[in-house]
């Protein structure tokens, strides 16, 4: 049995997690919530702990120069001093959920990020980010392990965000522009068990969890559309104003701009096991029907 604490109480992934690894393997992993909102934590006794799975932070890519400081003061300065305090108290494993976005924004050129690919974040949130994973790199030791994962886009089952938007429009719309572009994903039950497999084995490093297929934007809607037994028409025309529209508003880049993980990158000792469900099964689970293989 091990003991996991996870910070950041009311977040997405972190209650996803708890529910996915009670629900399949409740005699293996023990979850426990701490909230780091103020300094009480810091009375806590984190001796009983495997791992701290740390998710509390600020997750919205702003640029604002206003929120700057609190980027910092949370996604960097928090995470290294909840690090810290669990190294004190023997800790054997610190889990940091960083972002793909440390790698900057999504383009219409076709992007593939490699072992190679240098981070070059364009928001205070990927840059506290990046900035958290080096403070990070200096607490490590034999005693004890640091994972840093950077994820792509996560969606699921209560998901807000660009999936909701694109959901909310498969609902609505008969037709949408028929846009070649690919994007690497993450299903919220393929990431709890990648989680629960880098738990189990007390693995440490860089990680980039995706989805074993990438994902084209307007399928994705014909599909989320099918879920909902619609039909949605791609239609052709639009290639020039999209690209357009991506270099201008950030919403058109999160959504229709090319941003992937080079697959081989993305294998946890060895493989992708992880990937417990495909695209098709995980869009029909995240609209609540039970998907039907033919």
């Amino acid at each position: 049995m091990k003991n996991i604490l996870i910070t950041g109480e009311n977040g997405y992934i972190g209650n996803q997690f708890s529910k996915w690894v009670l629900t399949n393997f409740p005699n293996q992993i023990s979850v426990e919530f701490l909230s780091v909102r103020n300094d009480e934590w810091k009375t806590k006794d984190f001796s009983m702990y495997d791992s701290v799975l740390h998710l509390a932070g600020i997750a919205h890519s702003s640029r604002r120069a206003s929120n700057k400081d609190l980027y910092y003061r949370i996604n960097r300065d928090l995470t290294f001093e909840v690090a810290t305090y669990a190294k004190k108290y023997g800790v054997k494993q610190f889990i940091f959920m960083s972002s793909i976005i440390v790698y900057g924004d999504a383009d219409s050129r076709e992007t593939i990020i490699d072992k190679h690919t240098v981070p070059n974040p364009a928001t205070f949130y990927g840059d506290s980010k990046l900035q958290a994973e080096s403070l990070l790199d200096t607490l490590k030791s034999k005693e004890f392990k640091v994972a840093v994962i950077r994820p792509p886009m996560i969606y699921g089952e209560g998901s807000k965000g660009n999936y909701s938007r694109l959901s909310h429009l498969a609902s609505i719309t008969p037709v949408f522009p028929n846009y070649v572009n690919r994007r690497s994903m993450l299903f919220v039950d393929n990431l709890s068990m990648f989680l629960y497999q880098l738990i189990e084995s007390q693995s440490e490093g860089l990680f980039f969890p995706q989805n074993n297929s990438y994902v084209n934007t307007s399928e994705m809607v014909q599909v989320i559309a099918k879920s909902k037994n619609r039909k949605v028409l791609l239609i052709p025309g639009f290639q020039l104003l999209i690209k357009l529209m991506i270099k201008r508003l950030e919403v058109a880049n999160k959504l229709f701009g090319t941003f992937i993980y080079e697959q081989e990158l993305s294998r946890l000792n060895g493989n992708n096991d992880y990937c417990i469900y495909d695209f098709y099964e995980s869009i029909f689970i995240t609209e609540g029907i039970k998907y039907e293989k033919r």
